[in-house]
């Protein structure tokens, strides 16, 4: 084998030995990304704050008396879209979360890591809200790069402390935000008004939160999408060369080359391209990749230049401090400043914008945007399967159920010569916010039922719980076991039904 090659894929590789983020000696490097501009930064402000209006504006909306969203894990309470899920709906909740990792794998193996630039809250939080105030304090990049150097006067002493204290409200907004999709908004607002010792937990959950949020994005930021998110690493198993990402089309852009400001004009290369394109040969197709990525290349492309004319602009504006042109990588967020950036720098050399833009590997090498392979289908089809089941499962959930059991260890009773009973213990599961009476009978054979004691009405939200006594005639039974079925009704409307059994003799 020729030792040429490895040493060569090894210096292709070279910038995945390091981060962005840490020097040689293992420190922090702390970035300052250029404040981002153009078409797809002002697309996803307006979805930003969209999505934040509905993160913020969801704890106060209700549907029926029910918050639209609450994950109450200390009261084992969830409501979804206003409908509220007791401990004995655990089986919806456990499919609902596999139909959601099913649907994660397959978004990301059309679409890659369009979540985490567009919605998730990390990126929005840290873009839309902490940087822009961050930018409108300190100035851009180098602005904050001159203030982080120059000494502690009353310029920056103002700016730094005033930047922090307004991080810290913010993140106090933010954890009470999200403290009331956990306790109800209702209950963050009574923590938050009554006196600190009458709710201490509740005021030390508050301020660790808002601690927590505060250390993300005062201190943290990039890193927790670099070092801590493990969605990123998915990416290796995940993404194939036909997974839609923020790519820096290789085959247009090199060789690199500086141009003087004035004199840009078409690019030789793209006409080369253009007709191996037209040829539609696999190897001409091939013969097109520049030598950084192991393509040999026609002497006429060596001898011009491609559209990227190595401005590093790219790299100046990425919030995590990469070079797309390297490749995907896992530092990546797919946030779109680097398309913004470059597309600047394309309409001012006179050249087609899309340098740097969402596509796949197949699409920028081969010319092929293939999203529904094999792959892709069959993940589409769980999907749909497991979707149907979701629907079909809540749609005929009900609000009401019963679970009737023979007591453990109890045998038959003789009640007379002629007649046997059991004793049954019963759970009444009330989902709604109603109170209301309940009555059993048993369906299709004579028997009678007695409680024992009254029969309580049932508590909303809460559960029921009594006994009583199914009396038979033992010339009814058939078998030392006897299947039967026990109805529930609120007066007249039947509620449930269950299916138990009766222990009588031996035949």
């Amino acid at each position: 084998m020729n030792a040429e090659v490895p040493i060569q894929q090894q210096d292709q590789e070279k910038y995945r030995d390091k981060i962005a983020t840490v020097d040689q000696n293992g420190k922090r490097v702390w970035l300052y990304p250029k404040k981002p501009k153009g078409r797809f930064y002002n697309i996803r402000t307006i979805f930003s704050y969209l999505l934040l209006a509905a993160l913020f504006g969801m704890p106060f909306i209700k549907i029926n008396g029910e918050p639209f969203l609450l994950f109450n894990v200390l009261e084992r309470k969830f409501v979804l879209f206003g409908i509220l899920f007791t401990p004995q709906d655990f089986h919806l909740f456990v499919l609902a979360m596999l139909t959601l990792m099913v649907f994660i794998v397959l978004f990301t193996v059309v679409y890659g890591r369009l979540f985490c630039g567009w919605v998730c809250p990390q990126t929005i939080f840290m873009e839309m809200v902490f940087r822009k105030i961050e930018y409108w304090i300190e100035g851009d990049a180098n602005a904050q790069r001159r203030l982080n150097k120059a000494p502690w006067k009353t310029e920056k002493v103002i700016k730094k402390v005033g930047k922090q204290i307004i991080f810290f409200v913010i993140a106090v907004l933010v954890a009470n935000t999200f403290l009331s999709y956990i306790i109800g908004v209702e209950e963050v607002f009574r923590i938050a008004s009554e006196p600190i010792s009458s709710n201490l937990g509740g005021f030390v959950a508050m301020i660790l939160f808002s601690a927590a949020f505060y250390f993300v994005f005062s201190y943290m930021r990039e890193q927790v999408c670099i070092a801590i998110c493990p969605y990123g690493r998915l990416q290796g198993v995940l993404l194939d060369k036909n997974s839609i990402v923020v790519a820096y089309d290789h085959v247009r852009g090199e060789p690199r080359g500086k141009i003087k400001k004035g004199k840009a004009k078409k690019n030789p290369v793209s006409d080369i391209q253009a007709d191996v394109m037209k040829a539609g040969t696999e190897t001409a197709v091939a013969d097109c990749a520049p030598a950084t990525n192991g393509g040999a290349q026609p002497e006429a492309i060596k001898q011009a230049l491609g559209d990227c004319i190595d401005c590093k602009l790219c790299i100046k504006v990425c919030p995590t401090g990469i070079d797309i042109r390297d490749g995907t990588q896992l530092e990546c967020v797919n946030c779109t400043a680097c398309m913004d950036a470059c597309d600047e720098i394309m309409d001012k050399v006179g050249r087609e914008r899309g340098l740097i833009r969402y596509d796949s590997q197949a699409g920028i090498e081969e010319g092929n945007k293939r999203i529904f392979t094999p792959r892709v289908i069959a993940y589409t089809a769980v999907l749909t399967v497991l979707l149907g089941v979701n629907f079909y499962l809540l749609s005929s959930r009900s609000d009401v159920e019963a679970v009737i059991l023979r007591t453990p260890g109890m045998l038959y009773q003789k009640v007379d010569e002629n007649n046997i009973s059991n004793l049954y213990n019963y759970q009444i599961f009330n989902k709604t916010k109603e109170s209301f009476p309940i009555r059993f009978e048993v369906k299709d054979q004579e028997g009678s039922i007695r409680a024992v004691g009254d029969v309580a009405p049932t508590k909303p939200n809460d559960m029921t719980e009594g006994a009583f006594f199914i009396d038979m005639a033992k010339a009814k039974l058939d078998s030392r076991k006897t299947k039967l079925v026990i109805e529930v009704y609120s007066g007249d409307e039947l509620i449930d039904r269950v299916n138990t059994t009766f222990l009588g003799p031996a035949k």
